[in-house]
Formats: structure tokens, C-alpha cells, sequence
């Protein structure tokens, strides 16, 4: 490493849109050892209005007590974070069960803080199919509401987990550019939970972007992918549709190494198979090793490394680490 990779990586800001390691609230320092300037964890999946207002209000709660935290509403937010060497949370749903069968939860939501919203993971609900969905029906009627109401209360449509009709339909009926907040490229590497060339285009023109994730499963076929294996997904998709359109959603979780033994991750693992919102086919057995270099939040480094030595200018990695979101955030959730 020399000066140059260590001053650039320390003035800019850094975006991982997806992080349900912050299941535990404690992981918030591995992230701020890496140098992240906004991180987002997973604040409802599978549990409906009640049970999530419950974990929004614990994160109401740290956000209150702490004052190296800001919760992020709008762009400036995260702007303003990094000026004062703070980190921004902004809240995510990796899913719509939240919002229950009403509308209003969205509004309700979003007034609490929560600005990205998934419209499926993996399987069939109420709005749409999911990614790994035996069909891919498209929007439902209620999900067309949805995504319209989304658009009206400022609220990000993520496209993460969701089947590929259902996320043409949610491009096309969207107000608001679309976003894909973590999935690798298929012509890399063909997991069911990556994507293709035709939906990358399709997220890219309508303004959105798309997250690369560092779930092994996704990266390659290897236990240990490496870094650059990581980066081949970054490259291709900056080389298919612009590296404005190239964002980071690691996707680092309580149930990778070193974070649990194999044992405790064996479970995790069979219990995920078993509510079916994991399959074997998308989700390889454990332990689950992120890439070499940036097995957690804590090396993020490795990472401005990497880049630079794979060609990436200042430039680009500026765009890909933050400005990219910034310019969605801008655009949806205000300056």
C-alpha cells in the first residue's frame, strides 16, 4: 500500500447499501474500522408491521444515545456525516412484509426513516415473484400500488431478490429510477441470484444502480473467492453499461466466517432451507467465506488496493464507493 491508495480511500465516501450484519449493532465499529462513511442494515425481511417497529425503534433508540451515528434521510445526510467523521445509517427492508396489506405503511415507514424498499426475496408475496419463484408472474395489482406509493412517499424501489418479470414491470410502471441494490452479473458467474445482461441494461437506463455483493455463492464457484474474482463483476458490469450505473452491497451477514463457527452457521443455514427463503441451488452449504482481503467490513482497503492494480482510476472508484447512490438519493430522497 502506499500513500496515495490509503488518501484516496480515507476521502471518500463509502456506501455498502446492504448490511444485515448490523443485525448486531455491535458490528457498527468493523464497518467505521473499514472506513465506511454510510451503511445500511437490514431493518425487516420477513416479519410484519409490528415485529419491525419494534427493530426500527432500537435503532431509534442507538441513534439517540449515540453521537458518532446520524440517521440518513436525504442526500446531505450522508454528506454531512462524512464531514464530521460520523456514520450514516439509512434503513432497509429486504422485503415488503412490513407493509403488511397497507398502503399507509409505506408513508408510516418512511416518515420513521426507512428510505429502500425490496419488493420480493426470492419467493412469491403479494407484490410480485420472487428471483427464485417456480413462476415470475410480474406485479400484482396491489404491487403496482405499491411501487406507485413508494414513488409518491420518497421511497427507493429495490429490485434485489426479485424475479426478472416483476422487476421489468416495476422499471416500467416506476416514476423513480430502480435500483438493484445487491446482485452479481450471471454472464460471470451463473447463481439463480444473479442477473443478467438484459436486466443490468434495463436498471441502467432507467437511471438506477446496481450493488455488487460479496456472498461467496454469488462471487464465483470457489469456497474462497478471491478478490479479484470479486472485481471481475465490477469490471464487467462497468464495461457493459457505464461505471456511473456500479454501486456496493457487500452483503456481509451474521452467519459468514469469522463472524460464527460452523456449527451455529449450519444452522442458520438449515433454517433459512427450510422457510424456503434460501435454496441450495443460490445458496451453497456453509462456512460461507467473503473474499479474500475483504472478509470483513474491517479491510475495506483491500478493496481501494485492488481496484487501482486492476486499472480502476481515482475516478471511478469515487463513483463506485458513493457518488453513484448519492446521485439516486439526490434524486429521490432530496439533496
Amino acid at each position: 500500500m502506499d500513500f496515495t491508495e490509503k488518501r484516496l480511500h480515507e476521502a471518500a465516501i463509502i456506501i455498502d447499501a446492504v448490511c444485515p450484519l448490523l443485525e448486531d449493532q455491535g458490528r457498527i465499529a468493523d464497518y467505521r474500522a473499514g472506513g465506511l462513511t454510510a451503511i445500511a442494515p437490514t431493518v425487516g425481511v420477513w416479519d410484519g408491521a409490528m415485529v419491525t417497529l419494534r427493530t426500527i425503534g432500537a435503532w431509534h433508540k442507538l441513534l439517540r444515545e449515540r453521537d458518532d451515528l446520524i440517521l440518513v434521510r436525504i442526500a446531505a445526510d450522508i454528506r454531512k456525516a462524512k464531514a464530521l467523521g460520523k456514520t450514516g445509517i439509512i434503513m432497509h427492508f429486504q422485503g415488503p412484509a412490513p407493509i403488511e396489506d397497507s398502503l399507509d405503511l409505506v408513508d408510516a415507514f418512511k416518515a420513521l426513516g426507512v428510505g429502500v424498499m425490496q419488493l420480493a426475496y426470492n419467493v412469491k408475496n403479494r407484490l410480485g415473484d420472487g428471483c427464485e419463484e417456480r413462476t415470475d408472474a410480474g406485479l400484482s395489482r396491489f404491487g403496482l400500488q405499491v411501487v406507485e406509493r413508494m414513488n409518491q412517499a420518497r421511497m427507493i424501489v429495490d429490485c434485489s431478490h426479485t424475479g426478472v418479470r416483476t422487476t421489468m414491470d416495476a422499471i416500467e410502471y416506476s416514476s423513480a429510477p430502480v435500483i438493484i441494490s445487491h446482485a452479481n452479473a450471471k454472464s460471470v458467474y451463473p447463481s439463480p441470484r444473479n442477473i443478467s445482461d438484459e436486466l443490468i441494461k434495463a436498471i441502467a437506463k432507467s437511471g438506477g444502480t446496481i450493488g455488487v455483493v460479496g456472498f461467496p455463492g454469488f462471487v464465483s464457484g470457489d469456497k474462497r473467492p478471491t478478490i479479484d474474482q470479486f472485481i471481475d463483476h465490477i469490471a464487467y458490469m462497468c464495461d457493459l453499461v457505464g461505471t456511473q450505473y456500479i454501486t456496493l452491497g457487500i452483503d456481509y451477514y451474521g452467519g459468514q466466517s469469522p463472524y460464527v463457527d460452523e456449527r451455529a452457521a449450519t444452522r442458520m443455514y438449515e433454517r433459512a432451507l427450510a422457510n424456503n427463503s434460501w435454496s441450495p441451488k443460490a445458496y451453497p452449504a456453509p462456512p460461507h467465506y467473503y473474499p479474500a482481503g475483504i472478509e470483513t467490513p474491517k479491510t475495506m482497503l483491500a478493496l481501494t488496493e485492488a481496484l487501482l492494480r486492476r486499472g480502476f482510476t481515482a475516478e471511478d472508484i469515487r463513483k463506485i464507493y458513493g457518488e453513484n447512490l448519492l446521485r439516486i438519493y439526490e434524486n429521490i430522497w432530496g439533496e
